[in-house]
């Protein structure tokens, strides 16, 4: 049978006896519910005297209880570094056997700071005990008072870990947007992105492809710690594939006026609004190596310097970055810096394609139905010959969602909008169907649009067909030329031999910042 050991603060006030006959390290002793074999006071150089006192009391009045005085001399014990540093000490030092010994800390005395400490120590299993309170008895009971024991080991209460279990489900459910997904990876992914961002705060990478997802898990994430007080400040969305050039650096850090030509005002930049928040710079793959730098340096340190200033600026944020590129090749042809990515991936999770989570459609499209019905206020469902249709081609294996969620989201919404008195028909599931077809037909062998997609990304589709056939253009002159100046005596070549050109590179180049793009980037 294992021994029962209690160890706690010498009650200077309530051991003295005072003011009342109940003495809590005295009385602890006479409970028969936890007999004691040995007793370990602490108490400080002053007090040495009363601590005596109580030890020989305690041995005449429980002749089989140990009782062993610890003297730990504590100048402030109100100061919580200095309290908890000397009683870290001790339990260190203590050399526990819990193969023959049950431990126990009598909170009852100390002070109030103490009492914290010994929470705090024995819940981090610093000391490997349960707390016990004691109480003196109530009217004119003589007997030893009261006694209430409390183990920390919460996995023995079976209600608070069912109330655990359900945060986390709660909490899983927020991070997966409500939807009820049953892709066994996709949920394991969650589930551990979860227990990351309660517990960390290092940066979280996020891959996929377009449309997987990265955003709306990065806002769900966002969220989150906000619940769990882990932030304060705001989300701040960057999409770093319009971060191009020489306003790339200006919108991220901030500029003071001088350093920009023409600037009427200072700018706080992105990385200032982040600050006590969260910032998720989508596309990260995008942004140029400067930057990266420049970011590489404000996540470890806090710091930055704005454009033209000449002190740093403090910002301390949570991360989350997000690419659709292979971030390791990139690294590998030097198109991103190896110390960011290895800063960035510490915990990475890639969020798969829709394609590759067929039995996760039907949840998304019944999401995507609810959604449709607060934004049209009524109710939009499926016949059921259509809905069978619809599934079948959704969750064909020759069905790829080059849009992913994003597809998917589309054509529900076009479907919703355009159902007769809120029913959608199998013509209409066979017209929708065709249309995506279409569209993605034209988009894989468009080699306009194949080659805007490379450079950039998904804002290729919002851009006019009109302008589109002229930037393609331009961008295979760029990729072709050997300089900004010879792309634009090229391009410019007729007004240039009227005369009505003077700055062909000047021109090339405020040309391609109205859609994000420098001389640089076109030659990737």
């Amino acid at each position: 049978m294992k021994r029962n050991v209690v160890i706690g603060f010498l009650g200077t006030n309530l051991d003295a006896g005072k003011r009342r006959r109940w003495r809590p390290s005295v009385q602890i002793n006479d409970h028969p519910d936890l007999p004691i074999d040995r007793l370990e006071l602490i108490h400080d150089r002053r007090w040495t005297g009363l601590a005596t006192k109580i030890r020989a009391e305690v041995r005449d009045r429980n002749p089989q209880t140990e009782v062993l005085l610890h003297q730990i001399d504590i100048s402030n014990p109100w100061d919580f570094e200095e309290m908890y540093g000397a009683m870290f000490d001790f339990a260190r030092d203590y050399g526990f056997d819990e193969e023959r010994e049950d431990y126990h800390v009598h909170l009852t005395t100390g002070t109030h700071v103490a009492q914290i400490c010994w929470f705090l120590l024995t819940e981090a299993r610093h000391i490997p005990a349960k707390l016990v309170q004691t109480g003196p008895p109530r009217g004119e009971d003589p007997g030893p008072g009261t006694l209430q024991i409390v183990d920390l080991d919460l996995s023995k209460y079976n209600a608070l870990q069912q109330r655990f279990d359900l945060v986390t489900k709660e909490y899983n459910t927020l991070l997966k947007g409500g939807i009820n997904t049953r892709n066994a990876a996709f949920n394991a992914m969650i589930d551990r992105v979860e227990v990351v961002t309660s517990n960390s705060d290092a940066p979280l990478l996020l891959m996929g492809p377009t449309g997987a997802g990265k955003s709306d898990l990065a806002e769900r994430v966002y969220e989150l710690k906000l619940q769990r007080r882990r932030i304060k400040g705001r989300l701040v969305h960057v999409n770093c594939s319009t971060l191009k050039g020489e306003r790339a650096m200006s919108t991220l850090f901030g500029h003071r006026r001088q350093a920009i030509p023409g600037a009427g005002a200072d700018r706080r930049g992105l990385l200032q609004e982040a600050d006590g928040g969260v910032l998720f710079l989508d596309e990260i793959d995008e942004l140029g190596l400067d930057e990266q730098a420049m970011i590489l340096h404000a996540i470890e340190t806090g710091k930055y310097f704005p454009l033209g200033s000449d002190y740093e600026v403090t910002s301390r944020f949570h991360l989350i970055a997000g690419a659709g590129k292979n971030l390791a090749e990139m690294v590998a042809d030097q198109r991103f810096r190896a110390d960011l990515f290895a800063r960035l991936n510490l915990w990475t999770f890639k969020l798969p394609a829709l394609r590759d989570r067929p039995e996760d459609i039907a949840p998304n499209i019944a999401f995507e139905l609810d959604r449709m019905e607060k934004l049209l206020g009524s109710r939009i469902a499926f016949n059921a010959d259509a809905q069978a249709a619809y599934h079948k081609f959704a969750t064909d294996p020759g069905t790829h969602w080059p849009g992913n969620f994003r597809d998917l989201s589309a054509s529900i919404q076009r479907m919703c909008t355009l159902a007769p008195r809120g029913r959608i028909t199998h013509t209409m599931v066979t017209s929708e169907i065709e249309t995506l077809k279409t569209t993605w037909h034209q988009a894989s062998n468009d080699p306009d649009m194949q080659i805007l997609t490379t450079y950039i990304g998904e804002a290729a589709a919002r851009i006019d067909e009109f302008d589109r056939v002229q930037l393609a253009a331009v961008i295979r002159v760029c990729r072709e030329s050997a300089s900004l100046s010879a792309a634009g005596r090229r391009l410019f070549a007729a007004s240039r031999a009227a005369k009505e050109s003077r700055n062909d590179a000047d021109r090339l180049r405020k040309y391609l910042a109205k859609f994000g793009l420098d001389w640089g980037s076109c030659q990737i």
